[in-house]
């Protein structure tokens, strides 16, 4: 049986940063920001070409370990076959190892592009499949729902398929991100987590997951309350002091913080008119520490994307 024909011209698919967790919801709830990465993959007669700018550019491998690259192939699997050969050009923004969804987003770009540059690729790798097989190359499916479908988006596992869906966060919330100049792997602040927590903990987890589905979505004045976690961030925070340090700093000042993902980047919840106490008082909290580039970003609405080459 032949294999899948593929298209002569260059794709461009952008992909956003994703905060995991957003305090209780572990493992589940997702937010995608308006901060991008931009990959053009063009089918090759031969070989394979991987040219990288940005975040990651003096690190990542340039052939068949990178992992938009395993990304990409696992997806031309599903499609029924590789092509000759690949062109692939990264614009790397989102910062790695700090807990914005890195590894996610090149894995969503990777899968993502070799559907688009597939021709008949979205009715043989639909969107459930899609984002079935971006949860199963990233192990979990909370920043990967985020990256592909954008928004606020609850993720699950059914029958051993990753399923979610995604909400329309208020307008009135302003995500703000303060990014420290040191990574942790996720590795390593999942090996800090605890294998049972306490009883009251979970419920506890449980009830602030159920209120801030309703305070993302409809009542921002309720996400203070709403992202207190008892199940993960704690137990991360010798990992991470300094973030761990703002988020309290910034929770004792009414300011609903979070650890990013697995961190250590910090999240601030708040509107427009707070971006800039938020800003002013973080600065203030982390003179003498290691510093924090801090950004106001926007939420992105529409998730991985396929767009024109000149834009």
């Amino acid at each position: 049986m032949a294999g899948p024909a593929f298209r002569a011209a260059a794709v461009r698919v952008r992909v956003p940063a994703t905060s995991a967790n957003l305090g209780p919801g572990f493992d589940a709830f997702g937010l995608a920001l308006g901060l991008y990465d931009d990959v053009v993959v063009r089918v090759a007669d031969s070989g394979l070409s991987v040219d990288i700018a940005g975040e990651g550019a003096e690190t990542l491998p340039r052939d068949e370990r990178h992992l938009l690259v395993r990304s990409m192939r696992a997806a031309f699997d599903r499609l029924g076959g590789q092509p000759r050969g690949l062109e692939v050009v990264c614009a790397n923004r989102i910062p790695h190892g700090r807990g914005l969804g890195s590894s996610s987003a090149a894995i969503c770009a990777g899968i993502v592009a070799a559907r688009a540059v597939t021709i008949g690729g979205p009715s043989a790798l639909d969107d459930d499949a899609l984002l079935a097989l971006a949860s199963e190359l990233e192990g979990h499916p909370d920043n990967v729902a985020a990256c592909l479908r954008g928004n606020f988006t609850v993720a699950w596992t059914e029958e051993d398929r990753a399923r979610a869906i995604a909400l329309e966060p208020s307008a009135e919330v302003v995500p703000v991100v303060f990014v420290p100049a040191t990574e942790v792997l996720t590795e390593t602040a999942r090996g800090l987590l605890p294998r049972t927590v306490p009883l009251a903990d979970a419920a506890a987890n449980a009830g602030r997951s159920a209120l801030l589905v309703e305070a993302l979505t409809r009542r921002p004045d309720l996400l203070l309350a709403a992202t207190e976690d008892r199940i993960h961030q704690d137990y991360r925070a010798s990992a991470m002091p300094d973030s761990a340090a703002l988020v309290a700093a910034l929770r004792a000042e009414n300011v609903p913080a979070v650890i990013s993902g697995a961190g250590p980047t910090v999240l601030a919840l708040t509107d427009e008119a707070g971006v800039q106490k938020v800003l002013d008082f973080a600065a203030d909290h982390g003179a003498g520490g290691p510093a924090f580039d801090a950004h106001r970003l926007e939420l992105d609405r529409t998730g991985a994307s396929v767009l024109p080459l000149d834009v």
